[in-house]
């Protein structure tokens, strides 16, 4: 059975958002508190967190970077969920490693459509994807790394996705709800920062590997984004 872990210090969230996945076939494990939120992801190593950002103790935001930085959470899904609607705290949130970011108050089916969504991302495809090569560029589905003249960087299972869908469609151009539908899995009117925050997170990584060209991504202005062809 899937587990999932649901973080909030506000108990009638979590016991509401719990009882309508666990209604969906999913193993729920609580927490209220950031120390007990860490515990439980490095002993239960869930599936998928919903982390909310306002919590005693360690709050989402460290807890979100403190799975990003080890090597057994880093690709563990996070959704964070909070009542900080600003636009600064949704892109601080993606910055620091979240997938997705919802505020409160929210629509609980909408909470549980976006899990599943992240969680059939994170399995990926039944077929199995060989590395692909763009010039000295490779995209690595096993470890989810690129590299590059000799250097590798390690990306995020979204990261990953989106790097791959655009570099498996050289020189198309693909709107921010596009790629939102087709990387993050479920069609919302979701913030475009979200995709601008990791685009820009795969550039800089593929800024540091040797000799990597600075412009693989290209920004086609008041549209979106597309793989250079010919790289």
């Amino acid at each position: 059975m899937t587990k999932i872990l649901v973080v909030d210090d506000e108990k009638h969230i979590g016991e509401l958002v719990s009882y309508a996945l666990q209604k969906e076939g999913y193993q729920v494990l609580t927490a209220q508190d950031g120390n007990r939120a860490l515990e439980l992801v490095q002993s239960e190593q869930p599936a998928l967190v919903v982390l909310d950002i306002m919590l005693p103790g360690v709050d989402g935001l460290t807890i979100c970077r403190l799975m990003r930085q080890n090597e057994r959470t880093r690709d563990i899904p996070v959704i964070m969920l909070s009542a900080r609607g600003q636009e600064i705290d949704r892109v601080l949130g993606l910055e620091l490693g979240a997938d997705d970011y919802i505020t409160k108050p929210f629509s609980v089916r909408e909470l549980v459509a976006r899990v599943k969504a992240r969680l059939r991302r994170s399995r990926g495809g039944p077929v199995r994807r060989r590395p692909l090569r763009i010039g000295e560029l490779v995209v690595d589905p096993d470890r989810l790394t690129v590299e590059a003249g000799g250097g590798q960087e390690q990306l995020t299972r979204t990261e990953f996705e989106l790097l791959w869908f655009l570099a498996a469609n050289p020189g198309r151009v693909f709107t921010r709800d596009v790629l939102l539908e087709q990387v993050w899995g479920f069609d919302f009117s979701g913030d475009s920062r979200t995709v601008d925050v990791h685009i820009r997170h795969i550039r800089q990584k593929l800024e540091r590997l040797p000799g990597s060209p600075r412009d693989f991504i290209e920004t086609v202005r008041g549209v979106g984004y597309r793989f250079r062809e010919g790289n």
